[in-house]
């Protein structure tokens, strides 16, 4: 005769239909005096009593909402549905196509409280072989949202992707700066384009695409304060972008330029070209009046890139920004005012993202670029 079980132990039986040992145990009682009950099946007694310890410790953890059959697909389309709040259309988009080439392939079908640090090790080594580094932290970063919001509705215990480490990926195409000839190049075969002002003022103020293609006649002050003590310089207010929320990529990136002369020349006829646009008129526009993307610029760069000599493959905008950089450092520029002048918050990501066109010589932006083009309009 079988030894008695002891109190607590809960049960254990045979379900002929399933062909497996059932254990289950009572962990306590709900408001209305029902019993919470917590099952674990296995093919051997062993087994069907270590899954139900796992649901004891689960409940007493107070994992009580998980779901044996929840996969990282189901985690991940609850993200994209509900997790994603203000972000643009266009990011969700983005992020929906990368979970589904990227993630769901891969990872989708594997239960969410079995995945392993193992798993996504693996799954980030295969990516960094056709993958770049930036993609690869997108993708870790997306899946750790994932499963942070599913740990917070207590469907999985950790968050194992938080353990893993990101590696290095394919090397992308570096960015470069053009030197002061082909700048100057560059500005005067943009004399002839619609995106002549555009490309005067990313280049010698090193505003973002994103922040010019928002930018107002309201942000602009062509004239300044001349008989002020001291006088005020025309500017350009950049405090705004085409992002989400329409807000600066950081809160340093929102600041104040003074204009170089070539900048207010540039911008003085674009302005009379527009008919005295009101203030909260879009200074880059489309022939229609609305806002610029990034296809738009582009289009238009290339042409102008084509007429200055150079190869339109090889250039894009935001490499004037590099540009912009790379010239003020020849030009003795220090790392702290050019940080300053890119609106980062310190001079490590300007050392980082910049490198390749810092100089080793370590006096504000629009002084410096009055000097190496000599203010000419």
């Amino acid at each position: 005769m079988s030894k008695r079980r002891s109190r607590g132990d809960g049960g254990l039986h045979w379900d002929e239909a399933r062909q497996r040992w059932i254990a289950s145990v009572t962990v306590g009682y709900t408001s209305a005096g029902k019993r919470i009950v917590r099952k674990g099946s296995g093919k051997t007694k062993t087994e069907a009593h270590v899954k139900l310890r796992e649901k004891v410790r689960d409940y007493e953890d107070g994992l009580a909402l998980v779901q044996d059959g929840l996969t990282v697909a189901d985690a991940l389309n609850d993200w994209l549905a509900h997790g994603l709040g203000k972000q643009s259309e266009s990011t969700k988009q983005n992020y929906a196509i990368l979970a589904r080439v990227h993630i769901t392939p891969a990872l989708g079908a594997r239960k969410l409280r079995d995945l392993s640090a193992t798993d996504i090790d693996r799954w980030l080594a295969t990516k960094a072989k056709t993958l770049s580094t930036r993609t690869l932290r997108l993708l870790h970063s997306l899946l750790n949202r994932v499963v942070d919001r599913a740990m917070a509705r207590d469907k999985v215990k950790r968050n194992v992707v938080a353990l893993c480490e990101v590696p290095t990926g394919r090397g992308g195409r570096p960015s470069k700066s053009l030197t002061l000839d082909q700048a100057k190049e560059l500005l005067v075969a943009a004399e002839r384009s619609s995106l002549h002002a555009y490309i005067v003022v990313s280049l010698l103020t090193g505003a973002r695409t994103e922040e010019l293609r928002a930018l107002t006649w309201a942000h602009i002050d062509l004239h300044g304060k001349p008989d002020n003590d001291p006088p005020v310089p025309p500017s350009i207010q950049v405090w705004r972008s085409v992002r989400a929320g329409g807000d600066t990529k950081t809160r340093k990136s929102r600041r104040t330029l003074a204009l170089p002369a070539r900048c207010v020349t540039a911008l003085t006829a674009h302005h009379r070209r527009q008919g005295v646009p009101v203030a909260d008129r879009l200074v880059f526009a489309s022939t229609a009046g609305t806002e610029l993307d990034r296809h738009n610029v582009l289009r238009a760069f290339r042409l102008v890139v084509a007429a200055a000599g150079l190869d339109p493959a090889d250039w894009t905008p935001r490499e004037l920004r590099h540009s912009f950089v790379s010239l003020l450092s020849d030009s003795g520029v220090s790392v702290e005012q050019i940080a300053d002048l890119c609106g980062h918050s310190g001079t490590a990501v300007t050392e980082t993202v910049y490198r390749h066109q810092l100089r080793p010589v370590l006096l504000g932006g629009a002084s410096a670029m009055d000097r190496i083009f000599d203010g000419a309009p």
